[in-house]
């Protein structure tokens, strides 16, 4: 090996050693004081070395240049000092806001006055936790399932799931599902089946299976769960009678729909309307995932361009509504083999639009192109804008509402020539806007949406259960504080 090669691969082990340092403090704050550590709201819990170096390498978008190890290691440490209550702390903003502070000022006299009143309250949340029941268990629930026992009870704690009796090993087979997964990959942890009282235990979290073909008939509190909120994601019932038979179980408090709902149900989508959820609110829906992959992002670019009117394309991965064969279907063109053809079908992600954003009413149209795919979607925003751009101000703006925005859990930015829609399974954000793919010509722009219509919208999904609960931890230094930043080309 040459002496570069020898300097190159002793600096990458040094950088992995810190990072692997950094582990144990991580763990440490999210399992003991309830901290959610992030780098530009890229999450570090559970996350290996590697990960942890990539988050860091994000920052370069922001700040020009990686976050360095060196500044984010001794923060982790004093933040473990602190025994802090439960907060999320974005380490990258943390460094950014402590580098603008006079010199001279200590690490510690900084974060105690940054996180005033949570110094020394040793893991107290400001709510207590609430019990979840997923109503159903297929491709939306199990993975609400893993994202939920990823976070360990902290906030929200999953305590059953309902499901009909599919017959004998009913509860092997569900647990197996969950443990394996075709597009998603394996669990990430321990599961341990219980015939004999209905349970899978998952990492230590303990979920309770129920069998009933009757919402209404359910005792949740002979299991001691209680003021419960119940995620319907079985797509039955989307009305508020119908939805209103979960109510009748004794147990329950409140209802969550993973699917569009109808009538005067409110459609939330997270990020832009998740404040109109009150307390008398016992019923609300989620919206649908490609709804929550276009608003958050036609929402940006109205703020700052203005949307006249527009029409979304999307590109569909087939569904279970779907036949893998052709076969008859109630649906126009459903019927056809899901693995064989692209299928032109409706959707009302368009008009839904205006349920969280009413300023878009009538403003848009829509229609959608099921394709060969198990997931990862693509929406096709064509826009006419109210005042003219060109491709680089738009991209360049939509990155920084990536990393910078209120809205940074909600859109991601990519500008690579080489991404394909496997590369996005996974997501934990709404929509991932292409920015090689943008065309901007006056006031007209064409801006390309993928999105995990399975993972980010059920992340989605749980960000709504948050708020539902209000368990979401308070964030740390404030997106919305956040003096404006220049993104770097």
């Amino acid at each position: 090996m040459t002496q570069q090669s020898v300097a190159a691969l002793e600096e990458w082990s040094g950088r992995e050693e810190l990072a692997e340092a950094m582990i144990p403090l991580i763990g440490r704050l999210y399992r003991k004081n309830n901290v959610v550590t992030s780098i530009y709201g890229r999450k570090l819990i559970n996350k290996s070395a590697i990960d942890i170096l990539k988050a860091h390498r994000i920052a370069r978008h922001v700040d020009g240049a990686e976050l360095p190890l060196e500044e984010t290691f001794p923060l982790l440490q004093a933040l473990v000092g602190l025994n802090l209550g439960a907060v999320s702390a974005d380490l990258a903003r943390l460094v950014r806001k402590f580098r603008q502070q006079p010199g001279g000022t200590e690490l510690s006299a900084f974060l105690k006055e940054e996180f005033g009143a949570k110094v020394g309250a040793a893991g107290a949340t400001d709510a207590e936790p609430t019990d979840v029941v997923l109503y159903g268990f297929g491709r939306i629930g199990r993975l609400l399932a893993r994202i939920l026992i990823e976070r360990g009870g902290y906030g929200l704690r999953l305590r059953a799931i309902v499901v009909r009796n599919g017959g004998a090993n009913d509860l092997v087979k569900r647990a197996s599902l969950l443990r394996r997964d075709s597009v998603h990959g394996p669990f990430d942890g321990s599961i341990t089946v219980d015939e004999e009282n209905n349970t899978i235990l998952a990492n230590g979290t303990l979920i309770q299976v129920i069998y009933s073909n009757d919402p209404s008939t359910v005792d949740y509190t002979a299991y001691g769960i209680a003021n419960a909120i119940v995620v319907d994601n079985t797509g039955r019932w989307r009305d508020r009678e119908g939805l209103s038979q979960h109510l009748q179980s004794r147990g329950v408090a409140r209802v969550l729909l993973t699917a569009p709902g109808k009538g005067d149900l409110k459609n939330i989508v997270h990020g832009i309307n998740h404040a109109d959820i009150t307390a008398e609110d016992t019923i609300v829906s989620a919206a649908s995932c490609t709804t929550n992959a276009i608003t958050p992002v036609l929402k940006a670019l109205n703020d700052e361009f203005g949307v006249s009117h527009g029409h979304v394309e999307t590109v569909h991965s087939f569904t279970n509504d779907q036949n893998l064969i052709d076969n008859f279907h109630k649906g126009d063109r459903r019927g056809r083999s899901a693995a064989l053809n692209m299928v032109i079908t409706e959707t009302g992600a368009a008009k839904a639009v205006s349920k969280a954003l009413p300023e878009f009413e009538g403003k848009l149209t829509g229609n959608a192109i099921r394709v060969p795919t198990p997931d990862v979607s693509m929406a096709i925003l064509n826009l006419n804008l109210e005042r003219e751009t060109t491709k680089e101000e738009l991209n360049t703006y939509l990155r920084q509402a990536s990393l910078t925005s209120p809205l940074h859990k909600q859109i991601d930015y990519i500008d690579s020539p080489e991404v394909v829609s496997t590369d996005f399974i996974g997501s934990r954000r709404a929509g991932i806007v292409d920015g090689l793919a943008t065309i901007a010509t006056g006031k007209n722009a064409v801006v390309y949406v993928w999105y995990d219509n399975e993972f980010g919208y059920s992340c989605q999904v749980v960000r709504v259960i948050e708020e539902m609960a209000g368990t979401h931890p308070r964030a740390y230094p404030s997106v919305e504080e956040s003096a404006p930043v220049e993104i770097n080309a």
